[in-house]
């Protein structure tokens, strides 16, 4: 017999489906461009619990592990800002030891926090601060139990600084295809709020950063001393905004399954427009988010001739799903595109900058995030969609 899903942080079995993206093939994995086929592809659904309001993935499928990307420079600069604001504000002891957490989209914050006095943590050792700064804890299927073992770790007093892409910008700038297999949470700054005080913690600090349309790096403790602090920085405005937002609203999540259905309608209308007046059009960041946009999209190797990656490890594969090859950057400029739609926003500066040879060759760049109209822009997009059509 069929069950419902069960929340991973609460266990609740209340709440709701807001996002329903179909079977989609692993976007966690890129198989070589020799491998004919057909990929698996399991049900990618958002499903936002009504007791705890953690929005997660409502199934769990054993989906095979993506190659390490590399980091684009935009997360290591969202980075150095972060711990000036944590040292800035007092958020964080002036010395002591961090333990940090791992994840797959790598980067680390302690070569950053050593130059402040915070020391690398032993193996298990407890820390005078834990750290999820690399978007970590959302690979967990089991929410609570990995919440868990980040709170274990501090010592008496110590901070925890979570760093995570906020629901409010995915709802604000409808971002529906940041749904992806092996994410499995997706977090609101009220909904983390009360998990950490499910496990003894209080918030005393959050801030929004542009990063990814709205990352918020939040600061939680057993034992809040708020008076060096002059209160609680940044977080009351971070809730409110995220609560105007619509991230405990079940009719505003609901929304991204219309922004999923029209973006990629208009993605497959522009790239088709430009292939039939005889453009040759290719993409740049075989990331995990572009995988369910190009497969609802429609599109395979005879409309997008390939996309260009920086990481080695996925150059040879293709897109999961369909038949575009991954290219290495210079093979992009050898194949002197007309049109580059980049899927990584945070690429676009760093990439036109690595790669004049496009632009000189008489190539456009084109920010596909900018493809939807109803979508809220960052004033420094470079290009977008419509002024390239």
């Amino acid at each position: 017999m069929l069950t419902g899903p069960r929340c991973r942080f609460c266990g609740s079995t209340a709440g709701e489906l807001v996002l329903d993206l179909g079977h989609q093939p692993p976007s966690e994995y890129f198989p070589a461009l020799s491998r004919p086929g057909p990929d698996p592809s399991f049900p990618l659904r958002l499903w936002c619990c009504a007791r705890c309001h953690l929005a997660q993935l409502a199934d769990s499928d054993d989906v095979p592990e993506s190659p390490r990307g590399v980091e684009p420079a935009a997360l290591g600069e969202q980075r150095a800002d972060a711990v000036d604001w944590l040292v800035g504000t007092g958020l964080l002891p002036p010395s002591g030891r961090v333990a940090e957490f791992p994840s797959s989209h790598g980067g680390s914050w302690l070569d950053l926090l050593g130059a402040h006095g915070l020391l690398a943590a032993g193996t298990d050792e407890p820390a005078d601060v834990v750290l999820d700064g690399s978007f970590g804890l959302m690979h967990a299927p089991d929410q609570r139990a990995a919440l868990r073992r980040r709170v274990d770790r501090l010592r008496p007093g110590g901070r925890l600084v979570l760093q995570f892409h906020s629901l409010a910008a995915i709802l604000a700038d409808g971002q529906w295809n940041a749904l992806r297999h092996g994410h499995f949470g997706y977090y609101s700054t009220p909904a983390l709020s009360g998990m950490l005080g499910q496990l003894g913690l209080t918030v005393i600090g959050a801030r929004r950063f542009p990063l990814y349309g709205g990352t918020v790096c939040l600061v939680a403790t057993a034992d809040p001393d708020l008076d060096h602090l002059g209160g609680r920085p940044g977080l009351e405005s971070v809730l409110a905004d995220e609560l105007a937002a619509g991230v405990r609203d079940i009719a505003v999540l609901r929304g991204l399954q219309g922004a999923a259905a029209r973006v990629a309608g208009q993605l497959n209308e522009f790239v088709t427009g430009h292939c039939a007046q005889g453009r040759r059009v290719f993409g740049y960041g075989a990331a995990s988010r572009a995988v369910a946009l190009l497969n609802l999209a429609g599109l395979d190797e005879r409309l997008l001739l390939g996309v260009a990656d920086a990481a080695a490890a996925k150059h040879g594969c293709r897109v999961p799903g369909t038949r575009i090859p991954i290219l290495a950057p210079s093979e992009l400029v050898e194949q002197a595109p007309d049109l580059v739609l980049v899927f990584v926003p945070e690429l676009m500066a760093e990439v036109r900058a690595a790669l004049p040879g496009i632009e000189s060759a008489g190539g456009r760049w084109v920010d596909v995030s900018a493809i939807d109209p109803h979508r809220q822009q960052s004033p420094d997009r470079t290009e977008n969609l419509a002024t390239s059509a």
